[in-house]
């Protein structure tokens, strides 16, 4: 063994060489392959499918497919094919509705291969086929429909268009996912103005009606509230002079001394409160002047007690009396 380390130098750094020259030429062997995440890799032997891997990780052709994979690199092929979800979004697919109105469609669609070898070899090119597939059948389900049905029933038309482009696509090798009209649109400038002006009409006119109905309803319930609250206003008044009529005879049946008191007070509070004139006539005075329209004196009438007069004036301006 040499003392010197420096002289083991080449041989490392040879050695590092040679590892991945080794791998590349077992590769190309087949010896071994790497099969990647959502991939599957065909091998075909003299123009035949000798098999599959789409398990990813390291795997040994030979284990798999006996002494033929010894020979792959002569006779056969290996061709990776991605199993990946692929999107596609297919643009201004041009359509006319029952009315005769140009409209263009935009159509989103999922797909995924499902058989590798139909993918390779039973359509020279899977995908532009199938997105041919997808625009006819757009056109033919959607051409002649209805412009309200074109509108509204997007659900119900991608599942139509799902179901007429999926056996096809199963014969290609796709496995066909999700199919969307995500865009319905007018090509004629003139007709979306001509639409947008009635659009704005009808909203300003159901504007116009929900704001009429809030104030009929607002005038409504203000109606009734104020007849509820006279109604509860005339029922207080109502019952107001019968109590004060029921209480001042109570009054008068235990004192009638306190009642007279009590009338004189509200006597001189009902003249303060009416600002009117009074005009003071001594005690003996034998007649009535009339205040109000100044004629003649009445002739004398029997003598009524004070308190049956103020009691009756007092009824009358409550109402207890007519």
């Amino acid at each position: 063994m040499p003392s010197d380390p420096t002289l083991l130098l080449p041989f490392f750094i040879g050695g590092l060489l040679a590892i991945p020259i080794l791998l590349g030429v077992a590769r190309l062997l087949s010896l071994y392959t790497i099969v990647n995440e959502q991939e599957a890799v065909v091998y075909t032997f003299l123009g035949k499918v000798m098999g599959i891997l789409d398990e990813p990780g390291l795997r040994f052709p030979l284990m798999h497919f006996g002494a033929k994979a010894l020979l792959l690199p002569i006779f056969g092929t290996r061709q990776p094919v991605s199993i990946k979800l692929r999107q596609r979004y297919l643009r201004n697919q041009m359509v006319n509705s029952e009315e005769g109105t140009p409209m263009s469609v935009g159509v989103w669609y999922e797909m995924q291969v499902s058989d590798p070898v139909a993918y390779l070899f039973n359509n020279a090119d899977p995908e532009g086929s199938l997105e041919a597939n997808v625009a006819s059948a757009t056109i033919s389900t959607l051409s002649n429909l209805e412009m309200d049905k074109l509108l509204e029933d997007r659900h119900q038309l991608s599942r139509k268009v799902r179901s007429t482009v999926s056996p096809l696509s199963e014969k290609w090798g796709f496995r066909l996912g999700s199919v969307y009209i995500r865009k319905v649109a007018f090509t004629d400038r003139e007709m979306v103005d001509n639409i947008t002006d009635k659009v704005v009409k009808r909203l300003v006119q159901v504007t116009s009606a929900m704001k009429q109905d809030g104030e009929n309803r607002v005038g409504l319930i203000k109606s009734q509230t104020a007849f509820k609250v006279s109604e509860q206003l005339a029922q207080a008044s109502a019952t107001r002079p019968a109590v004060v009529g029921e209480t001042l005879n109570q009054i008068a049946a235990d004192d009638a001394e306190v009642l007279d008191a009590l009338m004189q007070v509200m006597e001189a509070e009902q003249l303060i409160a009416s600002a009117a004139e009074v005009d003071v006539l001594p005690p003996e005075a034998q007649v009535l002047v009339s205040l109000s329209g100044g004629g003649p004196s009445s002739p004398p009438t029997p003598a009524q007690p004070a308190v049956d007069r103020r009691f009756a004036r007092f009824q009358m301006d409550e109402g207890v009396l007519p």
